[in-house]
Order: C-alpha cells, then structure tokens, then sequence
C-alpha cells in the first residue's frame, strides 16, 4: 500500500509559476514509474508527465519545454515544476505511482487565470 499526498496547487496568472509536489509513504526508488495526470472539467484524465525509476523521464506534448518532474529520492518526493502556465493548464493534478497496480493520491487544484 502506498499513499500519496499531493501539494502546491494554487491560483496563478497566466505565464506565472507554480511547483506541486507529491510526497510518498514509500521509498519511491523502488516505485517503477510516477507520475503526474490531471483532469479538467469536464475532460478525461490525462498523462502529464512520467519518470521511471531509472530517472527516464517523458513528457505529454502540451507540456513539453515548460514543465519538468523531478524527484527526491531522499525525501520520497516527487515534483512537477511548472512554468509559462496557461489558462487550458487549469485542472485537477493528480499524482500516481505504478507497483503492479496503480496508487492516487487525492489531486490539488491549479488554476490559472488569464
């Protein structure tokens, strides 16, 4: 069993900033993948971006250039740093870690404005 507890959401403006965080009960270097998915209303979740435990990373086309996932594996944290956000980035963010099966945390909320 895994939990996740994601942080960081928030309201920004249009080409601001933000960094959400997604802080694991276990030690995420032997997680294989994590990731981040979001939903906006109304729309399907999606991927957003994934990094392996090998430090692999991919990204989403939409995102590609502007976000960027990390991780601490000392802290069994895993980021998403976003940058040049946009009104269509405004959606539920949610974190998941892939061990056999999937584990989700609960989502924090970005919006932004424009």
């Amino acid at each position: 069993q895994v939990q996740l507890v994601e942080s960081g959401g928030g309201l920004v403006q249009a080409g601001g900033s933000l960094r959400l965080s997604c802080a694991a009960s276990a030690t995420i270097f032997s997680i294989y993948r994590m990731s981040w998915y979001r939903q906006a209303p109304g729309k399907q979740r999606e991927l957003v971006a994934t990094i392996l435990n090998s430090g692999s990373t991919n990204y989403t086309d939409s995102v590609k250039g502007r976000f960027t996932i990390s991780r601490s594996i000392g802290k069994n944290t895993v980021y998403l740093d976003m940058n040049s956000l946009k009104p269509e980035d405004t959606a539920v963010y949610y974190c998941n870690a892939n061990i056999v099966i999937d584990y989700w945390g609960k989502g924090t909320l970005v919006t932004v404005s424009s």
